[in-house]
């Protein structure tokens, strides 16, 4: 390890140490038993604007985890919930719908806490300017089919008849949207950096950050394993109050949170990271209500046909705001 790699670890720890008051126990939680267990595993997957996972493994050991494990998730296991609901992993973070999906599938998992506010974007070629215009078109992304397919039937398109969606990374429809050979791109933290640096032709048809109606509810949600949040409540808290610190961490020192992401072999490109960490907003976690948001979105699955489940049965069943609702008041600015 260089000199230079070594200062830039210990910068990265300084300022998440200042920013997010690690090692200053408030009463709040000082007083609080331990985790029920000291080891937990966190999910890994390709789409950087889980931030707030990834740079809170000093946070999470403030806690009381002394054994914190990252575990890589392929885009299947991503999109069916697989790995959390095995009990492979104990928490991840996943687009809204994505979690619905899975819960409405069977997956044994429970959403506890909101993650971000909008991050992905549909990027489009042509005189393509609304996504009533994909009707008959070609769309790529990866673990995209869920999301792109509740956008299209919002408007009136059959995503099963009127679309082509491309989404096996093998296919690699990212590097086909950029030679024309596709004719939209739905794109998660670092794509949509990646496609602005490269300066490919197109444009923005919608950014869920500033898009309504999608900017007003949270993009990304953090589940856990239902026996885990289960049989280890007090770890449960723990590790969501690490999280969410973290997710402020990303909004006050977004430069350090980057560099953090890179060092820990994350990410490869600090400027991909730090424009998103700038671009995505983490702060709406104290401002919308996470019921609204899987109401939001598991009526629009529902009337598209992709799901079964009410959203009041899917509240009810899969999600536990306790936690949360505590972290919430304690975590005041």
């Amino acid at each position: 390890m260089t000199m230079t790699q070594t200062r830039r670890q210990f910068l990265a720890m300084t300022a998440l140490a200042g920013a997010a008051g690690l090692g200053r126990a408030p009463r709040a939680f000082a007083a609080e038993p331990p985790p029920e267990t000291t080891t937990i595993r966190l999910s890994k997957f390709l789409a950087i604007c889980f931030a707030p996972q990834y740079v809170c493994e000093e946070l999470l050991r403030d806690e009381g985890f002394t054994d914190v494990r990252y575990g890589n998730i392929s885009m299947q296991e991503q999109n069916d919930g697989s790995m959390l609901g095995r009990g492979l992993i104990d928490f991840g973070s996943n687009l809204t719908p994505g979690h619905i999906l899975a819960i409405d599938a069977g997956a044994p998992i429970t959403i506890v806490s909101p993650v971000h506010g909008g991050c992905y974007e549909l990027f489009a070629h042509g005189n393509i300017r609304s996504i009533g215009d994909l009707r008959g078109k070609s769309v790529g992304g990866v673990a995209v089919k869920g999301l792109i397919s509740l956008l299209t039937a919002w408007v009136g398109i059959d995503p099963e008849k009127d679309l082509t969606v491309v989404e096996d990374p093998a296919a690699k429809p990212l590097e086909q949207f950029v030679q024309g050979k596709l004719d939209a791109y739905l794109g998660f933290p670092p794509e949509p950096q990646e496609l602005r640096a490269r300066k490919v032709s197109g444009h923005v048809v919608v950014n869920s950050s500033v898009d309504r109606p999608w900017s007003q509810y949270f993009c990304c949600m953090l589940a856990g394993n239902r026996e885990f949040v289960r049989k280890h409540p007090i770890a449960t808290k723990r590790a969501l109050r690490a999280i969410l610190k973290a997710a402020d961490f990303c909004v006050t020192d977004p430069v350090a949170a980057a560099q953090r992401m890179v060092d820990r072999g994350f990410t490869a490109r600090y400027d991909y990271a730090l424009q998103t960490l700038k671009e995505v907003p983490y702060n709406k976690w104290r401002q919308f209500d996470p019921e609204d948001t899987i109401r939001f979105y598991a009526l629009r699955l529902r009337d598209a046909g992709m799901i079964k489940s009410p959203p009041n049965k899917l509240i009810a069943e899969a999600a536990d705001w306790r936690f949360f609702n505590e972290l919430k008041r304690e975590l005041k600015v």
